[in-house]
Order: C-alpha cells, then structure tokens, then sequence
C-alpha cells in the first residue's frame, strides 16, 4: 500500500501537477493541504478521471485540506475534536487500501508567526499552541483504534537542527521554537512514528523550499512535512522519500509530495 502527504498550494492552479503526478506514482491514499478552494471549486471529476475518490474540507484564502483515495472514503471528523476553529486544518477519514480499512487524516497546522505589518501580534502562536494541544489530546484517541494510522500533513515545525538548512537564519521562528518542538515530540512519545526518521535517521529530508532567491536549486530547505504512523502502521514500513519531481516541475507548488510504502 503505497500512501502520500502533499501540500499542494492550490488545488486548481497545480491540478496538471498533481494529474501527472498521479499518473506516475499511482498512490492509493494522498492526503493535501493547502487546496485554497471551498467544495463547489473542487476537481472532483478530474480526480474521478484519474480513478480517485475525493473528501474535502474545503477553505478559500490559504486554508482547505483533502484527502484522496482509490476506494470510497468515509469522512470522521471535519476539523480537529475539542477545537473551535473557523479554519479548514484538519480532516480524519476511514478509507481501504490493500484490503483493510486504514484510519488517514490530513493534517495543516498552524504556522504560527505574526502578519509582517504586526510583528508583535502573537496571537498566530497562541493559534497555534493550542491548535498542538487540541490534536495532542486527539492522537491519544486515535493510538486506541485497532486499525492502522496515517497522521499526515504540513506540520509547519522544524524538529531538529538537521531538518532545516540553517537553524540560525530562524531563530525564534515558531516553525522550530523550542515550545513547539516540545509539543511535536510528545505526539511521537505517545506512540506515533516519523516515517522518514524511521528509515533515514541522519539524511536530509527537505520537503519546503521558498520561492525567493535560489532556494530549489541551493537545497535551502526545511523538513515540515511528516507522516505519523500509528505502531499498527510503523510495523509495516517498506519505503519511505521525499519525492522531489514536483517542486522540479512548471509552476510547483513550494513543497514536495512525501511518500511510504507499506505491507499490507
């Protein structure tokens, strides 16, 4: 079973993207963020074409998460349990893959620094400190289930010094404050795998690269961008990369498709 995390940016401005992205790789769930578009904008039929169910949260503006699936999906939850939040982060679907049902959600969480024009403004980071609180509670529920899990998606932390390409160009950034660090690790001591560090505990796995400057071409990027995987999962990992064809392609969205394989 072959599964993905793809912060697309812009579902309808990257669809030819994502279509022959599809077409190549053949996964058979996908989660995405960043879709940027509410339900009636959706592709669903160009999806459908390409032999994908979809389920969506959809948000204008730079919210909106998906998730699609070669089997029919069942949505769970629409946004993240014990949270009231008007933005489109969160989705929790059950859907088959290599003849189980497997427990997907698709995750954007908050980046958390203040507008340009308030730089004192903290109430992005408040956002989003309680926005890891909400889904730290939630991971304990899902570790219950006795199915598999993927908790995927941009996670907008960088977890390490080695997951970014120079931590002092981001100091004090909510991306990699120790606060947030903190919160990301103890979901993982709850009981969930980083896929990628599972199989590649030193490497490189740059998964966002910023438009400005040279950022693609002088590997000046950040890993923000994980799949979770419940034990039920994590015991079955094959294959796990970041595939980085998209971002070398026309009009790419900034990140990069990260993809695992696992026994089914």
């Amino acid at each position: 079973m072959i599964a993905a995390t793809y912060n697309v940016n812009s579902i309808n401005a990257r669809m030819e993207n994502l279509a022959c992205w599809l077409r190549e790789k053949s996964p058979d769930i996908v989660l995405l963020q960043e879709i940027k578009t509410e339900y009636d904008g959706f592709p669903f039929f160009e999806l459908q074409a390409l032999g994908y169910e979809a389920a969506i949260l959809g948000q204008k503006s730079y919210n909106g998460v998906a998730v699609l699936s070669k089997k029919k999906i069942k949505v769970i939850e629409e946004g993240l349990p014990g949270l009231k939040d008007e933005q489109a982060r969160y989705l929790e679907v059950e859907t088959e893959a290599g003849g189980e049902v497997w427990r997907a959600a698709s995750v954007y969480l908050p980046n958390g620094n203040p507008p340009y024009n308030h730089p004192d403004d903290d109430s992005k980071y408040v956002y989003k400190l309680k926005w890891m609180d909400a889904l730290y509670e939630h991971a304990k529920d899902l570790l219950q289930l006795s199915r598999p899990v993927l908790l995927g998606g941009d996670f907008n932390v960088i977890l390490t010094a080695e997951d970014v390409y120079d931590e002092k160009a981001f100091l004090n950034n909510a991306l990699c404050r120790e606060e947030v660090r903190q919160k990301l690790t103890a979901i993982r001591y709850l009981g969930f795998y980083d896929a990628f560090r599972l199989l590649h505990p030193q490497e490189k796995g740059y998964t966002f690269w910023d438009y400005a400057g040279q950022a693609f071409p002088a590997d000046n990027g950040m890993r923000i961008d994980y799949m979770m995987l419940s034990p039920q999962a994590a015991d079955r990992l094959l294959f796990c990369e970041v595939d980085k064809d998209p971002r070398r392609g026309v009009k790419p969205s900034d990140h990069t498709p990260l993809i695992v394989e696992l026994k089914s």
